[in-house]
This record gives C-alpha cells, structure tokens and sequence, in this order.
C-alpha cells in the first residue's frame, strides 16, 4: 500500500480584484469587453431574454465606438490606465508586506477582461496557495461589484478539486487607514494647489432599485463622506456627496454629478474640486467621464476653477492601509499548520 504524502506548509496568497478594462482602445476590443460586462446579472437586473435582445441588438452596436473614442482619450503607452495603476499597486503591496520571503504572492485580477480571475487563481494554485485572501479593490461592498467578484470566482472554481481556504474582504469603506488616507489627499492638494469654495465626494451610481431592494452601497458611499468630511473639520455647506456614471433610462442614485455641477456653476459657484474615493485606482471614469466631461461641463456653465483629486492609487499611504487590512485578515491562518 502506497503511504500517504506527508503534509505540505500551508501557504497564503492575495489576489486583489478590479472592475476590468478592454485590451485596447478599439470597438472590436470593447465589443469583447462589454458583452463580458454587461450580461452578468448581478450589474444588470432585468430578465436575460429581454436584455439579450437590447444588448446585442442595440446596445453592442452603438456603445463600442463610443466606449473605444473615450478610451483612446486616457490610453497611455502604459495601456489602460486602469490596469496600470492597479498593477502599481499590487507591486507596491507586495513589496510591503512584511515577512520577506515568506510574505505571502499578492496576484492581481479583472473581473471582467484580462487578467482574468481564473487564469490567475490558476497560477496562485500552481505555485501552492491553498489559503486565498480575495480583496476585491472596491471600499464600498455592492453586489454590482464585490458580489460579482464572488460569482466570478466561485465560477472557475466550480471545476477544481482540490479548493483553497478563501477569506473574501467584503469592504472596507469606514476602514480608519482608508479614510485617513483620503483625507490626507485631500490635504495634499490643498497645500500645493489651493482649496476650492466645495468639496464633492463622487461615487459610481447604481440604479436606484437596487438600493430599495437592500444593497447597502449608497449608505456606505455617504458614511466614507462623512468620515472623511469630519477628518477634514468641513461642515455641511463646504461638502456634497454626488453619484456619477449613470447608464439607461432609469432613475439611478441622486443627486447626479453632472446636473449637480452645472447647477453650481450657474448658482455662482466658481471653485469646486471633486475626489472620488470608491476608486482604488484612476481609470476611465475619473480621468475621462470627471477630469474631462464634467470639467467641461462646470466651465461651460460658468464656473472657473476645477480640480479633480487623484484617486489613491499607489500612493505610500493607501499601500499601507491594504497592507494593514490584509494582514489583519491573514491573522485567522497565522498558525501555518495544514488546513
């Protein structure tokens, strides 16, 4: 009789999780991209036949050349600048967690697109990980997003054998070191760039419906606002919280950015500076749909000065919050038996 192999170390990975981005700001790459995107059932809730018919009879054939035309306005030599940004920050995750060369491989994942969730688990799982912390990179848990990171990955391990231990961090929107870090950016710019008259806090929309449903996310976009806004010693009158992004025809979180600012600007508010702190990383709708639209837009409306505050991408401080929240979750499997 064979004997049995004797017990290997357990070892534990870090795969942080994005949104997703097309391979190239092209129609073909983004026709690829949104119909990966936009037929998961947990971003949009509408009966698969129905939506089947709007997506591929409508919505693909006119939306890739749009999509690709805004892409090609932040793509860099560095590729879409999301996936740029957000493999800045796993290297500088990496690099920050403590225990040298027993410090666990942090692995980065889209949830839709390239890398893919699978292909990276995969190779997670090929180099030992058998206890999987998963930090999907959005502060504020949504089932649009976090959940969907969940599917995803429950998806291809439908087919292993042989599954990890796996924690899922469900969010971290009143996480202290998080918070701490937003405000710091925000004190940042103030000192090399001036303070503006307003302070905007704007978070991704969700259709409203959603939140009447139970989502918790517009309640944990306004706790990050209110947390930050105290850090900062702001009151009511020198802060709003905003939502941005909205798609189709249904109402969708309120009050909406782009009305909001055209609403200042023409009231005569000439200075406003917007941060968008559900954003781990800048990308197409921070650097093109905030910097670029909706600049245009408080301007055209007769505002004069515009700052959007850079999400906290790489930066020493939001390194170390992650760094922070992951090791406190790897605490739980500390002991390095086997499980």
């Amino acid at each position: 009789m064979t004997s049995p192999a004797s017990p290997q170390p357990a070892r534990c990975g870090v795969l942080l999780v994005n949104l997703g981005t097309p391979d190239a700001p092209t129609p073909s790459a983004l026709r690829k991209y949104l119909a990966e995107f936009l037929v998961d059932p947990r971003v949009i809730e509408v009966p698969r036949w129905i939506w089947w018919l709007v997506l591929h009879g409508v919505i693909l054939r006119i939306r890739p050349r749009r999509s690709a035309h805004a892409y090609s306005r932040v793509w860099s030599s560095g590729g879409s600048p999301l996936l740029s940004n957000s493999r800045a920050l796993q290297q500088a995750l990496q690099t920050a967690l403590t225990g040298g060369d027993d410090a666990p491989p942090v692995e980065l994942a889209m949830r839709y697109g390239n890398p893919s969730i699978a292909d990276t688990v995969e190779r997670l799982l090929a180099a030992g990980v058998d206890r999987l912390l998963v930090v999907p990179l959005y502060p504020q848990y949504s089932a649009t997003t976090t959940a969907s990171v969940f599917d995803g990955l429950a998806s291809y391990l439908a087919s292993v054998r042989n599954m990890p231990a796996l924690q899922l961090v469900r969010g971290y929107h009143d996480d202290p070191a998080y918070l701490n870090a937003l405000a710091e950016s925000v004190q940042t710019h103030w000192q090399t760039a001036g303070r503006g008259e307003l302070l905007i806090f704007s978070f991704h929309g969700i259709p409203e419906r959603y939140a009447d449903a139970g989502d918790p996310y517009p309640r944990e976009c306004e706790a990050t606002a209110r947390a930050v806004a105290a850090l900062l010693g702001l009151d009511e009158t020198q802060w709003r919280l905003c939502f941005q992004s909205r798609f189709g025809r249904e109402p969708w979180l309120q009050p909406y950015l782009d009305i909001t600012l055209e609403e200042l600007a023409a009231g005569g508010l000439r200075s406003v500076e917007v941060i968008c702190p559900g954003f781990a990383a800048d990308c197409l709708e921070t650097l093109e749909e905030i910097d670029m639209e909706n600049r245009e837009r408080f301007q055209t409306a007769g505002g004069e000065t515009f700052h959007y505050i850079p999400a906290l991408n790489a930066s020493p401080a939001h390194v170390d919050s992650l760094r922070r929240l992951v090791e406190r979750h790897l605490l739980v499997w500390q002991d390095k038996r086997s499980p």
